[in-house]
């Protein structure tokens, strides 16, 4: 059996090497393969994956390398989608262009409901499969229903522990197997990869000088802040920096980002009193994070926060998480788990499952929290959370209402939770007794919706 594990960014890479040295996927008696599945939103403009500075230590893991992207090019191959009438002849293209021969395929999917992971799973349509993750993402619900066609042949999650302890949503309504890649797997790739000898993320890693890094995310690309929102989200950062005592920053934009992102910092940090260093090169932010060893990371809920905090051991904080809960529609989006978590870890002092200390109040239990969150996410696939999500609310209403801004009220109430809106009837009489100062949505002024 020949084993695909896909992957569509550098980080990706990074984790699948990790997760073979811990022996977290699944063995295969033949070829390990690694396909690369550039998910840039303009390949052309950046560097490739293979081309990426460590990507030499990170292929050793793997038998062979197979670029996707070369083969369906000039489509991207997020855009690989075969009309089902399709799926035999490519079939048949995939096993000669990639050598594959009659043997059986197991694949390993960075992301099951979406291309290119989608279409290779139905092009192998006897391969069993696996997902991986690498990210917050992975603790949210899935968001869509899986085709029977694969959810039949769902066998396995393989996860980076990012928040040591924390269990996945993801997929978890398939009943399949997890297997988590320790952080110190990952930790050791990227040391790998960050090496004395290699390419030096900034100048002022080798000056002895305290600094902040902070990660930018291109949140405008994902449709969750207009171009100027992000701006003035960055502007917020660089002044959480200077509130605690950096005056030299580095700042690490998105790959995709415009030069705007950066230029609006530059000026921001003038005002400040605070210089700014752009770190332009191609690295990943965990390698920059690992060569630069800032004495704070900042950013709104990038996954380098995590990776900061739980695999280098650094300080982290995440800003701008509220008001970006807030803005979050629908309330099912997938990013909605990370923000809560970058949120709870880094602003607001949850601890990770696996460091929480004995004798802590049952609303600052993270694992009850992140149930609870995705029961009201994704209620019918995560019908099993029920009874948890109205436990840890009860306590919330009870005795501790911060956690309440991780939920919306009329969520809660459509699904008869504790801290919902009050019945009609109620409303009606809070109305005679508060007059005008109740709004037409039911709620008083000054009370937390």
């Amino acid at each position: 059996m020949k084993q695909l594990a896909v992957a569509s960014t550098f980080y990706q890479c990074v984790s699948l090497a990790a997760a073979v040295d811990a022996a977290a996927l699944p063995a295969v008696d033949g070829e390990r393969v690694l396909v690369l599945a550039n998910s840039a939103q303009a390949p052309e403009l950046g560097v490739r994956l293979q081309d990426q500075q460590g990507f030499d230590h990170v292929r050793r893991r793997f038998d062979r390398i197979i670029d996707l992207a070369a083969l369906v090019y000039p489509r991207r191959p997020q855009q690989f989608s075969p009309r089902s009438e399709d799926l035999t002849a490519w079939h048949n293209v995939l096993r000669t262009a990639w050598d594959l021969g009659g043997e059986p395929v197991q694949l390993v999917m960075d992301s099951v409901q979406v291309n290119p992971s989608l279409a290779l799973a139905q092009i192998f349509f006897d391969a069993a499969l696996y997902a991986h993750a690498d990210g917050l993402m992975v603790y949210a619900p899935t968001r869509s229903a899986l085709p029977a066609s694969i959810e039949q042949r769902l066998a396995g999650l393989v996860y980076v522990d990012l928040v040591p302890g924390l269990r996945p949503a993801l997929l978890t309504e398939h009943g399949i197997n997890q297997v988590p890649i320790p952080p110190a797997a990952v930790r050791e790739v990227i040391d790998g990869i960050s090496a004395p000898g290699g390419p030096s993320t900034s100048p002022s890693a080798a000056s002895g000088r305290r600094s902040a890094l902070i990660l930018g995310q291109y949140l405008p690309s994902l449709g969750l802040l207009s171009r100027q929102e992000e701006l003035h989200l960055h502007g917020a950062i660089l002044a959480e920096a200077a509130s605690r005592g950096f005056r030299h920053c580095v700042f690490k934009p998105h790959p995709s980002a415009p030069p705007a992102a950066w230029q609006m910092l530059l000026n921001r940090a003038a005002e400040l009193g605070v210089t700014v260093e752009l770190d332009r090169s191609p690295s990943i932010a965990e390698v920059a994070t690992r060569q630069l060893k800032p004495d704070l990371v900042l950013s709104c809920f990038s996954t380098g926060l995590a990776t900061a905090r739980y695999l280098f051991g650094l300080s982290s904080v995440a800003v701008g998480t509220e008001d970006l809960l807030a803005k979050l529609a629908p309330y099912e989006n997938s990013n909605r788990i990370p923000v809560v978590l970058a949120d709870a870890l880094f602003s607001e002092g949850f601890h990770a499952p696996a460091d929480q200390p004995p004798g802590i109040a049952a609303t600052r239990d993270l694992q009850a929290l992140v149930h609870a969150v995705a029961y009201c996410m994704q209620p019918v696939r995560l019908a099993r959370h029920a009874d948890t999500a109205r436990q840890y609310l009860t306590a919330v209403t009870c005795t501790d209402p911060l956690p309440l801004k991780y939920f919306k009220r009329r969520r809660l109430t459509a699904l008869q939770l504790p801290g919902g809106l009050p019945p009609r009837s109620a409303r009606r009489r809070l109305s005679r007794v508060w007059g005008a100062s109740t709004r037409t949505d039911g709620s008083q002024s000054g009370i937390r919706r």
